[in-house]
């Protein structure tokens, strides 16, 4: 769903990109309270391992294929403010770099694909939470429910964009009704996706996951009648350390990207195959990065096509881990600050 330069005229554009811009202030602060040493460092993967399987297009119809947007998986793991940011880093690193999303339409992407989705998927994943049992069996199905729907409903939110700022004519009720069949079904394997990747960490370290926090319940004990809190036990050590969960994800994002890319679906995904039956691409512009050596995930003047996506990919994730991990690091240091002058 990364939107080119002319789709959206640029008025609107620029107010996406006001939008867009206090959404990441917002979420800078918010991080603050998200973010420590240990959590810290697994946000900066989050965003290197949503790049990478971004990079993994699978079909949902005939001619159209679809990809993770990566707003409920950020938001789950490493929190709503937090996760902003992580699609955030994702997108800056694919328009600059790949040529991917148009830089005049970054705000709009960060709107669609980074805002609307973290918000809409962690509201109704903390709904769900709530009603559920605290398990990490509920964890996991909420995980699924909440990126399900983040998905149709981006594909709402750049249709209302598109009837605001649009710069074709064309009938609008058949773009939403085709922008959301299509991204019901992308949403699907969003769903699968974050739901395995939740279920994958939580077995080795749910107290990483933001959004299993406080699952434990007290144990309660009957004494003369009443139920009281039962003494704490004993807490157990988690199944792996953070830095083997660090290095067992960077390895996979790099797997990912370096070689299981090759293998994606080639078919234009959900927005390009509405876009290019409803003529909402009539007026789109050449990206400013057209040129780039990284330009469409591939690296200039390597002819193997194997190798230049892969090195292509292996490079993305190298510095989508870089940007991301500095990111969050000086995030964490500017919370410490803050904490030590209170003090």
């Amino acid at each position: 769903m990364h939107v080119p330069d002319g789709f959206i005229n640029a008025p609107v554009s620029a107010v996406a990109g006001v939008v867009a811009a206090g959404a990441v202030a917002v979420s800078l602060r918010g991080a603050r309270k998200e973010l420590d040493e240990r959590t810290a460092p697994l946000a900066g993967l989050v965003a290197a391992f949503i790049f990478a399987v971004q990079m993994l297009n699978f079909p949902v119809a005939a001619g159209t294929s679809g990809h993770l947007l990566g707003g409920a998986l950020a938001a789950i793991l490493v929190g709503p403010y937090t996760g902003v940011l992580c699609i955030a880093v994702v997108l800056l690193m694919q328009g600059v770099l790949f040529a991917d999303g148009g830089l005049t339409a970054l705000g709009v992407n960060i709107t669609v694909m980074g805002v609307v989705t973290v918000v809409v998927a962690y509201a109704l994943f903390r709904g769900l939470v709530l009603v559920l049992p605290r398990t990490r069996r509920s964890v996991t199905v909420a995980s699924f429910v909440a990126a399900l729907v983040s998905v149709p409903a981006a594909a709402t939110a750049f249709t209302a964009i598109y009837a605001i700022g649009g710069t074709t004519d064309v009938p609008l009720p058949k773009v939403l009704t085709a922008m959301v069949g299509v991204h019901v079904l992308i949403g699907i394997g969003e769903a699968v996706i974050t739901m395995l990747t939740v279920g994958a960490v939580i077995a080795v370290r749910p107290d990483l996951v933001h959004g299993a926090r406080g699952l434990s319940a007290p144990l309660k004990l009957r004494v003369d009648g009443e139920l009281v809190d039962a003494a704490p036990a004993t807490p157990v050590a988690p199944a792996g350390s953070p830095k083997k969960l660090w290095i067992g994800g960077v390895v996979t994002a790099l797997v990912l990207a370096g070689f299981v890319s090759f293998y994606a679906s080639a078919s234009p995904d959900g927005l390009e195959k509405v876009a290019a039956d409803k003529g909402i691409d009539a007026k789109v512009e050449p990206h400013a990065a057209a040129d780039s050596p990284l330009a469409d995930y591939g690296v200039k003047d390597i002819t193997d096509a194997r190798l230049s996506g892969g090195l292509a990919g292996v490079i993305g994730v190298g510095a989508t881990l870089a940007v991301g991990s500095g990111a969050f690091w000086a995030v964490r240091r500017r919370r410490n600050a803050t904490t030590g002058a209170r003090v």
